[in-house]
């Protein structure tokens, strides 16, 4: 456990990292079919159903001082932690390559020296993030976030000033759709939060600030990816850079945004796999999770991430699910090895439910039905077990 505590604001500026990244304007992107009114409202509610979520797997962290696995492991024992574990480091490895792809990509639209070298200096400052250690980066974030938050005002001024010309969007996408990949992405933190709210002085007011910063700057990454498709005619944010004659600021944009983000995969990564091994040190395994990121986004094309994000949804969201009935509702602390295993098999029947209901459209997408489902179901189970017992 840190000795040292991280400030309300501090987790705030985490959390503002994590959301300020193209990942999330290219997500918005796919939302412009829909038109500004209800792609907005789209991706406020999806934004909302996430963070709640958010919310509750942070505060779980907060309240028993535990990292994100360790909190898995009192609903799912050691085994089943174990699976989660290297379940979260396989899509921390995936996000980590993907984040270090993309702002490789858009530096290069801006300033052409190679994919490869800028995928290298991208992976330096991830490992120089990882060096510092999130216990001291109050300072370096402070200002890393101030210049990236004026930044990304010059970029929305720049796309809501443009012509207002609908750019020829081919791709339909229905409400529930659009609800859902706008779920997806905070969904996508919930195996990760805890690792920093378990640190927290104030955990209530961390997981208060963590979740809606993440909420309202995640929204806005969201409405620049979609006014970019919508207002400037164009859903590749280098040619909106590029047209903006914002270059260098531009830039500074890509690189800040994608180390902000990508440290927390990184980071992650390595405090997960200290439940997978007490032997692992989380510092090294995120440098060398960074390595492999560098390295795969160098050799492979990380363009369509869409199925990777259900992907994660469909694991995720039946496991908090699960975590959030037994913490809140049932207000279980047990070490009966007997219920870890039930609750597997609960996980499994959301994992199941989840991957039914993406081919239903809903208007609130996916992620909400399958995870009271998961919930009604836990709660249910708990009570049928407790009467047998009895």
């Amino acid at each position: 456990m840190s000795s040292k505590k991280t400030s309300i604001f501090e987790n705030g500026l985490i959390w503002f990292g994590a959301a300020a990244s193209l990942a999330e304007i290219l997500a918005g992107t796919a939302i412009a079919p829909l038109g500004f009114q209800k792609g907005f409202w789209a991706i406020i509610i999806g934004h909302i159903i996430g963070c709640i979520l958010l919310f509750l797997a942070g505060l779980i962290g907060g309240k028993t001082e535990k990292s994100a696995m360790e909190t898995v492991k009192m609903s799912f024992g050691k085994k089943g932690s174990l699976i989660f574990a290297i379940l979260n480091i396989i899509q921390l490895i995936g996000w980590t390559s993907i984040m270090i792809y993309d702002g490789a990509i858009a530096a290069n639209g801006i300033f052409s020296v190679g994919n490869w070298i800028w995928a290298v200096i991208i992976g330096a400052l991830i490992i120089l993030w990882i060096c510092v250690g999130i216990e001291n980066l109050g300072k370096l974030n402070t200002v890393a976030m101030t210049l990236l938050f004026a930044l990304t005002i010059v970029l929305s001024v720049v796309i809501f000033r443009s012509n207002g010309v609908l750019a020829p969007l081919s791709d339909e996408i229905s409400f529930g759709a659009a609800v859902e990949l706008s779920v997806a992405m905070p969904l996508s933190w919930l195996p990760l939060i805890s690792d920093y709210t378990k640190d927290a002085q104030k955990p209530v007011g961390a997981c208060i600030s963590s979740s809606v910063t993440y909420f309202a700057v995640s929204c806005w990454m969201y409405v620049i990816g979609m006014g970019a498709a919508i207002f400037a005619g164009t859903a590749n944010i280098v040619d909106i850079i590029l047209k903006s004659g914002i270059g260098v600021v531009g830039l500074l944009i890509v690189l800040f945004s994608t180390v902000t983000t990508t440290f927390l995969d990184a980071f992650s990564a390595g405090v997960s796999s200290e439940t997978v091994s007490k032997k692992l040190k989380s510092k090294y395994v995120g440098i060398v999770v960074t390595l492999i990121g560098v390295i795969t986004a160098i050799v492979y094309p990380l363009t369509n991430i869409t199925d990777f994000l259900y992907l994660i949804g469909s694991v995720f969201a039946p496991m908090i699910a699960v975590q959030i009935a037994d913490y809140f509702i049932l207000k279980k602390n047990s070490s009966d090895t007997e219920w870890k295993w039930i609750n597997l098999a609960i996980w499994l029947v959301g994992f199941i439910c989840y991957r039914v209901l993406m081919r239903v459209d809903i208007v609130v997408g996916n992620t909400l039905p399958s995870i009271l489902i998961t919930i009604l179901v836990a709660v249910i189970v708990n009570k049928v077990v407790d009467l047998i017992k009895k």
